[in-house]
C-alpha cells in the first residue's frame, strides 16, 4: 500500500460509519427471500425423487445455494449488524444455525476471535486454517510434515474438513467455550435431533439423506472455499504481532472475490471481504454500496474465479518473500538452500582431499 493510499485511510473509521447501521426492513426482506426459496427447494426436492433423482440432485444445488446464504444471515446476525435488537438477532442467528448445523454462540465467538486475529503470525489458531510459516515447517520432524500435509491436503480441507467441523466438531463444547457457547451447542443439538427425527418420520431415513446429504455436502464445500480464498491467495498479508496493523490486515489480508451477481446474492455480498474485516458492523447488503461509494475501498487483493483454483494448493507463508506458496516452491527455495553446503568450495576441496588420503 502506497503513501498516497496510507493518507487516505486515516479517517477510515468515520467513513464506514455511516453504513454500520441496520435497517430492520431490508434485513427482513433478506430473510424472507432466504428462508422462504430456502424450505420450497428442500420440498421440492423431496416431491421430485419420484420423478428423477437427476432433478432432485438439481433441487438440492439450490437449497444448498439457499444453505449458504442461510449461513452468511447467521454470520451477519453474530456480527451484531443483522438486525438492531440484540435479541431479535440472537433468535434469528439460532435458527438460521439449526438450519446449517451450526451452534450460534460457538461458531460466534471462534469467528469473532478470527476478526480480531487474521492477519497476525503470533495469533494464530483459533477460528483459521491453520498455516505454517516456511521456518516453521523446516523445523518440524518428517513425522509433523507428514501430518501438516495430510491437514492442508485439499480433499481434506475441502470434503472432510467440513464434514468433521458441522457434523461432529459442532456437536460437542469446547475448553474455551463460555457458558453461551456450551447452552448454543446444547440447543442446537436438541433442535436438530427434534428437526431430523421428524423428517425421518415423515418421509423416511432413505428419502432424507438422498436429499440432506448432497445439498449439505455442496454448501459446507462452498462455504469453506469462498473462506479459504478469502484467506489464502498469494499475496495476503500475514505479520509478526508487534508489526501487526488492523487496517492493512483488512484491506491486504483479505481478498475481494470478485463473483457474478447471481453468486454475489447467493454468497449475500461475502466476497466483498476485505471491507467486512474492516467493519463488521456493516450489514451485508450495504457492503457493496460502501465499496462503491469509497474511493479509498476499492483497490483490495482481488481473487476471480480463474485465479482462486491455484489458491487451493498454497499452503506454506514465506515470510523472507511475504506470500503463501505451495509445497513444490517450498521443496524449490528451501531444500535447496539446506543442501547448498554439498557444492561450496570448501567442502568440495575437504572432500577431495578427505578421498586423496
Amino acid at each position: 500500500m502506497d503513501a498516497n493510499k496510507n493518507n487516505m485511510t486515516k479517517d477510515w473509521k468515520k467513513t464506514v460509519r455511516p453504513y454500520m447501521v441496520a435497517d430492520n426492513m431490508r434485513s427482513w426482506w433478506q430473510v424472507a427471500n432466504t428462508l422462504i426459496p430456502y424450505f420450497i427447494t428442500w420440498y421440492l426436492a423431496y416431491k421430485s425423487l419420484e420423478i428423477s433423482y437427476a432433478l432432485t440432485l438439481f433441487f438440492c444445488l439450490l437449497n444448498a445455494g439457499m444453505m449458504v446464504r442461510t449461513f452468511c444471515i447467521m454470520h451477519d446476525c453474530g456480527h451484531g449488524s443483522f438486525f438492531k435488537s440484540k435479541k431479535l438477532r440472537t433468535i434469528v442467528g439460532y435458527i438460521t444455525g439449526f438450519l446449517t448445523f451450526t451452534p450460534y454462540w460457538q461458531w460466534t465467538d471462534d469467528h469473532a476471535a478470527h476478526h480480531q486475529t487474521s492477519g497476525d503470525l503470533d495469533r494464530r489458531g483459533r477460528g483459521d486454517i491453520w498455516t505454517l510459516t516456511a521456518a516453521e515447517y523446516s523445523a518440524l520432524s518428517w513425522q509433523k510434515k507428514i501430518g501438516y500435509k495430510l491437514y492442508r491436503n485439499t480433499f481434506v480441507t475441502f470434503i472432510i474438513g467440513p464434514i468433521y467441523l458441522f457434523q461432529l466438531r459442532f456437536r460437542f463444547t469446547d475448553k474455551r467455550d463460555n457458558a453461551n457457547a456450551r447452552r448454543s451447542v446444547y440447543i442446537c443439538n436438541i433442535a436438530l435431533t427434534l428437526i431430523i427425527g421428524a423428517l425421518v418420520y415423515a418421509i423416511g431415513w432413505k428419502a432424507f439423506l438422498m436429499i440432506q446429504i448432497p445439498a449439505t455436502m455442496i454448501a459446507q464445500f462452498t462455504g469453506t472455499w469462498l473462506f479459504y480464498v478469502q484467506h489464502q491467495y498469494e499475496d495476503v498479508y500475514w505479520e509478526r504481532h508487534e508489526d501487526w496493523d488492523y487496517f492493512n490486515a483488512a484491506m491486504e489480508g483479505c481478498s475481494y472475490f470478485k463473483m457474478n451477481k447471481v453468486m454475489q446474492w447467493f454468497t449475500a455480498n461475502i466476497g466483498i471481504h476485505h471491507l467486512h474485516h474492516l467493519s463488521h458492523l456493516i450489514p451485508n447488503y450495504k457492503l457493496q454500496q460502501c465499496m462503491d461509494e469509497n474511493e479509498e475501498f476499492q483497490n483490495p487483493s482481488v481473487v476471480t474465479w480463474t485465479d482462486c483454483w491455484r489458491t487451493a494448493f498454497l499452503k506454506i507463508y514465506d515470510e523472507d518473500k511475504n506470500e503463501m506458496i505451495t509445497f513444490s516452491e517450498y521443496n524449490k527455495r528451501y531444500r535447496a538452500k539446506l543442501f547448498s553446503f554439498l557444492h561450496e568450495e570448501p567442502f568440495v576441496t575437504g572432500m577431495a582431499e578427505s578421498v586423496g588420503k
